[in-house]
This record gives C-alpha cells, structure tokens and sequence, in this order.
C-alpha cells in the first residue's frame, strides 16, 4: 500500500481545516507512477508562467523539464512514498480531525482494511486507467467493494465518468456519489471556471434525464436492477 502523502509526518493539519478544506484524500494504490510513453517522448512540463497554483507556495507547483523523460513522472517521484502502510492511515487521523477519504481501493479486503484503519469514505479508483494497463475497470470493482463494506462507510467511484448515464450506472451498482477529473479538466481549458462549471451542470442534466427515463424520481430510487 503506497501514496502520496497529504500531510507531512510531525505537522498538523490545522492549518487545512483554517483554509476551508473539510476532508483530506489519501491516495493508497501508486507506489510508483505509471508509465506514460506519450508524456515521455513529448518531454512533458508545463511552460514558464503555468504552475499548479493550488499547491503554491510551496516548491511542488512547477512541473519542470527534465530534459529527456516527462516531467510529470519526476514531478510526482518525489512526492510519493513507498513504505506506506495502514498504520500511517492511523497516523494521519491522529493529527487531523478532517475525516479521510481513502483513494485506490480496487478490491473488497483492502476496503475493509480502510475502514478498519478509520476511513470515513473509500473511493474505488484506478486513476482513470493510467497508472496499470489493463486493470480492472472501477465499475467492475465496485459491487465487491460495496458488498465488502457493507454500508458501513460511503463509497465514490473514480475513473471514467464522462457521461450522466456513467453516475447513474456507479449509483446503481452502490455508490453514494461519483468523482469528475478529465470532463473539468477540459472545461477548464476551453472556459476557465466557467467552463468546469458548465461540465458539471451538463452532468447534472445527463443524470436527471437518465433517472427519468428509468422512472426514478429519487436517487434512492436508482437500483441495482437497472443493470442489466
């Protein structure tokens, strides 16, 4: 079980709570970063003046050029650990009074593992498929995730949700809400915020259209047996 860490080890994460954030997501599954040979031949980095401004001001907001490979690999090796374990999930929640979501959860023992360890949430994730070639699917891996858990603690999916049939399809098969990375992404490149905003609203209309043409006026109505 390896990650990014989200908080430094001997800090506290007051600080977080103060700036507004109200849970902490810690990433279980990428000991190391999978390889990506596009990002490796095109010497990926972002250009001067273009930085991840969320993460400022610390020095992990530019992703530089290497040189030869992708910055984006080098960017994330240092960021990560590879001697995690569940004992550092224990850890993180003794600092921090945040709930933790645990991201990276493929299958049903590592999800009781999580729970155990005090997640208040556990995401099923396989980072939209770019970290391991032909790992399973997230939709595939969350019925044994759901059934491991048991409704003790909710579950979000993650990974290839483009259309508002995808959230009804997760939210049927269990879970209680979706993640959205690649649509924002791209809203966000065409408009800004206004684009990411406009991504989630034509979600929001893709599900309300999908869930009334299942004859689900509710999201509680959303169930399994839509799936055939």
């Amino acid at each position: 079980m390896c990650s990014r860490i989200v908080a430094s080890r001997g800090r506290s994460s007051s600080g977080r709570k103060r700036r507004g954030f109200t849970a902490l997501e810690l990433t279980v599954d990428t000991p190391k970063v999978g390889r990506r040979e596009a990002d490796e031949r095109n010497h990926f980095a972002l250009p001067a003046g273009l930085e991840a401004l969320n993460l400022k001001p610390s020095h992990h907001s530019e992703v530089r050029d290497v040189g030869d490979g992708s910055g984006l690999a080098a960017y994330f090796a240092h960021l990560i650990d590879d001697n995690l374990t569940w004992a550092d999930v224990v850890w993180l929640r003794s600092i921090t009074k945040l709930p933790i979501l645990i991201k990276g959860i493929g299958r049903g023992d590592d999800a009781k593992h999580a729970v155990a360890s005090g997640a208040a949430a556990v995401i099923v994730s396989n980072h939209g498929g770019r970290q391991l070639d032909t790992a399973r699917p997230t939709i595939r891996a969350l019925p044994e995730v759901v059934q491991a858990v048991g409704g003790t603690v909710p579950i979000l999916c993650d990974g290839g949700i483009r259309r508002g049939t995808d959230i009804l399809k997760a939210l049927a098969l269990g879970a209680s809400a979706v993640q959205v990375g690649r649509p924002v992404l791209w809203g966000l490149a065409v408009d800004g915020e206004a684009g990411g905003a406009r991504v989630l609203e034509l979600l929001r209309a893709e599900l309300l259209l999908a869930m009334a043409l299942c004859g689900c006026r509710t999201i509680a109505a959303i169930t399994s047996d839509l799936i055939g």
